[in-house]
C-alpha cells in the first residue's frame, strides 16, 4: 500500500527527478517573497514566530537533557538570547537507534513522502526561517529568504529525490529459477531489504546553516538513517526551528521524533566525540580546512561529506563586453560580503593586458576599472545594504583590517565600514582589492574567507590558465572563471578544469554570477579536488548512505 504523503507529493517528487535527469531550470518552492505565493500574512506572520524565538527557551523535548545553551551573537548588532537544550550524544544517539526500525519498516515510498512533507512544511515556515538565518549569519534578506528557505529546501529536495531513485533501482523481491536441463529448475525466493548505514551527523557551518545543512541532513533521513544535526554556535536557530519542524512531522505519522535530533555544545571535544563514535556512520561538513580534515583522518567508521577551503579563481583573456565584465564581477565580489565558498578570490590578469570592444586595457586599468565598477555598483546605500549584508564572524572582521593595512599587496580598493541605519550595531563592510605578482603566491594561494580579492599579474593567458589548475589541483576550488572572445582559449580552459575537476562559468556578463548554484542542475562540487570531497547533488552523494540486506529461501 502505497504511503498517503507520498502520493500527496508525488507529483513534486516525479517533478525533482525530471529536473535531475535534464538538468533544466525547475523549482518546487517560490523563490520570491511574495504574497501571491506565500500568502497575504505570511511575511507578518513569519516574522513574529521568529521574533517569539528571542529570549526563550527553545523547547525541544529531546531525551539525556541537562541544562541550556545560548550565546549566539547576531552579526547585525540585535539581540538574540535563546537558549537551546543540551542533551547527552549517548542519550540522543541510542534513542535515534531505538526510532530507527520504525523508520526503515516505512520503506523507500514512506520515508520519501514523509521527507516531503516535512520539506513543504518547512517552506511554509519560509518567512521564519528567514528571519533566522539573516540574524544569525548577516546575510541580506533576499538572501537570506532565498538561500536560507526555498534555495535550501529544492537542495533537500533534490537529495530526497536522489536518494529515491537509487532506492527504487532495489526491487523488494524476486523468484529466482536456474535452470537444470532435464532436471527439476532450482527456485528460490529472494528478498531485498534497504537499510541506513546508522547515524548520520550533519554539523553545520556559521555562513549558510540551512542550505549546506538541507543536503546532507535529507540524503540520510530519506536512505533509512537517524540524524543528528550540530549546527554552528552562532546559527543554531535556524537548525533548531528546522529540527522542531521535522520532529513534529515526524511525531504525527506515528514515527519516534527521536529519529531526528539536535546536538548543541560549544566544545570541540563533544562534537569529536560524537564523531568519531561507532554508531554514526555517515558525517556531513562544512567549514575550515583543519577540522574537516580531523574527520576524513579520524572518523574512520563514517563516510566523510567535506566541504572545505577552497581559492576560486577567475582568468581574464579578452572580452567583448567589458563594461558587462566588470559590473557582473562586482556583484559576484560584494554579494553577502564575499561570505560565500563560491566567491571568487583571485583574478588572474595577463601583465600585458587584456584586449576589450574599446581597444586593449592595461593591467593597471583593468585593477582600476573593476575597483570602480565595485565603488558605482554600492553607491546607493539602499542597494549596498541588501547586496553585503553584515560581516559574520570576529575573524572575518580581522582579515579584512590586515587586508586594508597593505600586508597583502597593493589596495587598489581598501574595504570601508558602512552604517546600516536599520541596524546600528551591524558591522557592514565593503570589499577590498588588492594587486599583486604571480610570484606573491603565499598571499593569495589561501583562502583568504570574506570580501577580499587579488588581482594577479600573470605572464600571459596560458599561464594564467595554468596556474588556475594548479591552483585547483593543489588548494581546491567550488568555481572558476574565463572571459575570452577566443574559442582556442575557452577550450584550454575547460580542458585545464576536467584535469582539475572543478565548475567553470564562461564570459557571465548577465544576471547569472559565478558564485551561485542552482539545485537540480548546477552541481555544487564535484569531490574532485581539494575543496570538496563530494557534490551536492549526485547518485554518489546518496548510494553509500544505506545497504542492501537480503534474504533467501527455496521454493
Amino acid at each position: 500500500m502505497t504511503h498517503p504523503l507520498f502520493e500527496k507529493h508525488q507529483a513534486t517528487l516525479e517533478g525533482a527527478v525530471a529536473a535531475i535527469a535534464s538538468r533544466a531550470y525547475w523549482s518546487a518552492y517560490p523563490e520570491m517573497p511574495s504574497p501571491k505565493a506565500y500568502g497575504e500574512n505570511a511575511a507578518e506572520e513569519g516574522k513574529k514566530a521568529f521574533e517569539a524565538h528571542l529570549g526563550k527557551a527553545f523547547e525541544l523535548g529531546q531525551p539525556g537533557q541537562s541544562g541550556w545553551l545560548g550565546g549566539e551573537k547576531s552579526p547585525y548588532g540585535i539581540a538574540l538570547d535563546v537558549q537551546y537544550p543540551v542533551c547527552d550524544p549517548e542519550a540522543l544517539i541510542a534513542a535515534g537507534q531505538a526510532a530507527m526500525k520504525g523508520w526503515q519498516a516505512l520503506g523507500a515510498d514512506g520515508r520519501t513522502g514523509i521527507c516531503l512533507e516535512i520539506l513543504d512544511r518547512l517552506n511554509k515556515q519560509s518567512f521564519e526561517l528567514a528571519h533566522a538565518v539573516m540574524m544569525t549569519t548577516g546575510q541580506g534578506w533576499m538572501m537570506a529568504f532565498q538561500a536560507g528557505a526555498p534555495h535550501a529546501q529544492d537542495r533537500g529536495l533534490e537529495a530526497v529525490a536522489y536518494a529515491w531513485r537509487e532506492q527504487r533501482f532495489v526491487p523488494a523481491d524476486t523468484v529466482w529459477e536456474k535452470p537444470q536441463g532435464k532436471n527439476p529448475p532450482l527456485v528460490m525466493k529472494k528478498h531485498f531489504e534497504i537499510v541506513g548505514r546508522g547515524i548520520g551527523l550533519v554539523i553545520g557551518c556559521g555562513t549558510f546553516p540551512t542550505w549546506n545543512t538541507y543536503p546532507g541532513l535529507f540524503a540520510a533521513l530519506a536512505t533509512g538513517n537517524p540524524v543528528i544535526v550540530k549546527p554552528h554556535s552562532n546559527a543554531i536557530l535556524p537548525a533548531a526551528i528546522t529540527v522542531r519542524t521535522i520532529r513534529a512531522v515526524l511525531a504525527e505519522n506515528g514515527i519516534d521524533p527521536n529519529l531526528v535530533s539536535l546536538c548543541v555544545t560549544d566544545k570541540r571535544a563533544t562534537t569529536k566525540g560524537l564523531a568519531t563514535h561507532p554508531a554514526v556512520k555517515s558525517i556531513d561538513f562544512t567549514g575550515g580546512n583543519v577540522f574537516g580534515q580531523w574527520l576524513i583522518d579520524n572518523c574512520r567508521q563514517a563516510q566523510v561529506y567535506a566541504e572545505l577551503a577552497g581559492v576560486n579563481n577567475i582568468v581574464i583573456d579578452s572580452t567583448n563586453a567589458y563594461k558587462a565584465m566588470l559590473g557582473n564581477l562586482a556583484f559576484t565580489l560584494s554579494l553577502y560580503s564575499g561570505q560565500m565558498c563560491t566567491t571568487s578570490q583571485a583574478i588572474f590578469v595577463p601583465a600585458g593586458g587584456i584586449e576589450t570592444e574599446d581597444g586593449p586595457k592595461s593591467y593597471d586599468e583593468v585593477c582600476a576599472d573593476l575597483a570602480k565598477a565595485v565603488e558605482r555598483f554600492l553607491s546607493k546605500p539602499e542597494v549596498a545594504h541588501a547586496v553585503l549584508g553584515a560581516i559574520q564572524s570576529a575573524d572575518t572582521l580581522e582579515r579584512i583590517n590586515l587586508a586594508n593595512s597593505g600586508e597583502l599587496g597593493k589596495v587598489v580598493l581598501a574595504s570601508s565600514k558602512l552604517d546600516n541605519p536599520d541596524f546600528p550595531g551591524a558591522e557592514v563592510r565593503t570589499p577590498v582589492l588588492i594587486a599583486c605578482d604571480v610570484a606573491d603566491e603565499k598571499l593569495y594561494m589561501e583562502e583568504r574567507f570574506g570580501p577580499i580579492s587579488f588581482i594577479v599579474k600573470v605572464a600571459d593567458t596560458a599561464a594564467a590558465i595554468a596556474l588556475s589548475e594548479r591552483v585547483v589541483s593543489t588548494h581546491g576550488a567550488l568555481t572558476t572563471g574565463i572571459y575570452s572572445t577566443k574559442q582556442d582559449v575557452i577550450d584550454a580552459m575547460t580542458e585545464a578544469t576536467w584535469r582539475s575537476k572543478v565548475a567553470l562559468s564562461i564570459n557571465l556578463t548577465g544576471g547569472v554570477f559565478v558564485n551561485q548554484s542552482a539545485a537540480y542542475s548546477d552541481y555544487h562540487g564535484t569531490g574532485g579536488n581539494p575543496a570538496a570531497n563530494a557534490s551536492y547533488a549526485d547518485s554518489a552523494f546518496v548510494a553509500n548512505r544505506f545497504r542492501v540486506v537480503q534474504r533467501r529461501y527455496h521454493v
